[in-house]
């Protein structure tokens, strides 16, 4: 952009006769205007296809013409600033400018947006802009802008994802949501990927009251028609429909439930003063080097336990199945894939951002919540994983006759 001539600038100055910067402030309040103005009225002239006084050609059947002037008030940094919009015959005219339904000039509603981004109730981002900008706006305004970028959260859900993950981790967090009236509980329904690169991604957020196969079906069936063609390990905490989910839609992937969670779900029973010894028990199992110490120590914890804590010992052997599938990998990449924490730390961001917001009003309210905090969370996303290159080579040997990205 070019600068004012500098002559023309001291010529100003001199006329001006400033001596505070309050009569700066209000000078540079006055040239805004004059600037916005002039821009609106070349923008007018280009719609018309000629200037403000000059006639129309004779073969216009219909012309356009100049209508006055309507009154706006923007909200910029150096305060509240009347200007004229100008109007045609028409009405098609709309300044690009400032456009026709914007009441900002200075990035006000990204503010609006990045404010609601970190958290921050409609309430405190009003205050805030009342600090800022010296603008009264109501939350019911914050909540009008924020739903604009709508088209934004259903673009990125609906994003095209790579062919190939190595490892996808499931997760749900739950939050309170109106609906007819009332407020009930809904999990958002999170899903991170590890791609080739090594790299996290979140793939997408589903709002869902009842967790079922079904639903576990419609998710899966959104990854492979946004060009997901293969998932070498989905990681998950037990959920309801998974494992036959999967099998439907990526029948050559393979389930590892979280380790963490299986210890949490089987030992809720657990008396306090046994917990100790059980937990113990139960380590030798999943820190065990290879998949026989790990079944011989857990006939060892049947054995011990099952008389005290069947339902335990029971919730174990039934889930093996899924609760060892990392056995089949190195020490590398079991490390990555045994738990969850990669999803549940995703999840504590989510929450430590929503925490202010104890209820929403919709699904879709939900919806660009996490959508602006999974932006958020996902720039500082920038490293690999630890020994990613190490990793890349085990998952070479182990799935050679499957598509690498």
């Amino acid at each position: 952009m070019n600068t004012a001539p500098q002559e023309l600038l001291k010529e100003y100055i001199k006329s001006q006769q400033f001596t505070n910067t309050t009569e700066i402030m209000a000078a540079m309040k006055e040239m805004f205007r004059d600037v916005i103005q002039t821009v609106m009225e070349v923008e007018l002239d280009e719609e018309l296809g000629r200037e403000r006084c000059q006639r129309a050609e004779a073969s216009e059947t219909a012309p356009n013409y100049r209508n006055g002037y309507s009154r706006k008030t923007v909200k910029t940094q150096l305060g509240e600033v009347e200007i004229k919009v100008p109007r045609d015959r028409n009405g098609s005219f709309e300044p690009k400018i400032i456009g026709k339904y914007s009441r900002n000039a200075d990035g006000m509603e990204e503010k609006i947006i990045g404010l609601y981004a970190s958290g921050m109730s409609q309430q405190d981002i009003a205050e805030q802009i009342k600090e800022l900008y010296d603008v009264e706006i109501s939350p019911e305004l914050v909540t009008k802008i924020t739903e604009k970028i709508m088209p934004e959260v259903t673009a990125w859900q609906n994003r095209p994802l790579e062919a190939v993950y190595p490892f996808v981790f499931m997760d749900a967090i739950h939050y309170k949501v109106k609906e007819d009236r009332r407020y009930v509980t809904k999990a958002a329904y999170v899903v991170l990927g590890i791609n080739m690169d090594g790299t996290k991604d979140i793939l997408g957020v589903w709002i869902g009251e009842h967790e079922s196969s079904k639903f576990w079906l419609n998710v899966l069936n959104d990854l492979k028609s946004r060009g997901v063609l293969d998932v070498y390990l989905f990681c998950t905490d037990g959920l309801c429909g998974m494992m036959q989910a999967i099998q439907a839609v990526y029948p050559q992937s393979r389930l590892q439930r979280c380790i963490v969670h299986q210890i949490r779900s089987s030992t809720r029973f657990v008396s306090w003063k046994d917990i100790k010894k059980v937990v113990a028990d139960l380590k030798k199992i999943y820190t065990a080097v290879t998949l026989e110490e790990a079944e011989n120590a857990l006939l060892q914890f049947g054995e011990t336990w099952r008389k005290q804590y069947p339902s335990c010992v029971k919730s174990w052997e039934e889930n093996w199945e899924v609760l060892s599938t990392f056995y089949e990998y190195p020490p590398e990449v079991r490390k990555i894939i045994y738990t969850t924490n990669i999803i549940e730390g995703l999840n504590r961001q989510f929450r430590q951002i929503t925490k202010n917001k104890p209820s929403f009003t919709s699904d879709d309210s939900l919806r660009r919540m996490l959508y602006l905090a999974s932006q958020r969370i996902t720039k500082r996303w920038r490293t690999r994983y630890q020994n990613w290159d190490l990793v890349l080579s085990q998952l070479q040997l182990m799935f050679a006759g499957r598509a690498i990205g």
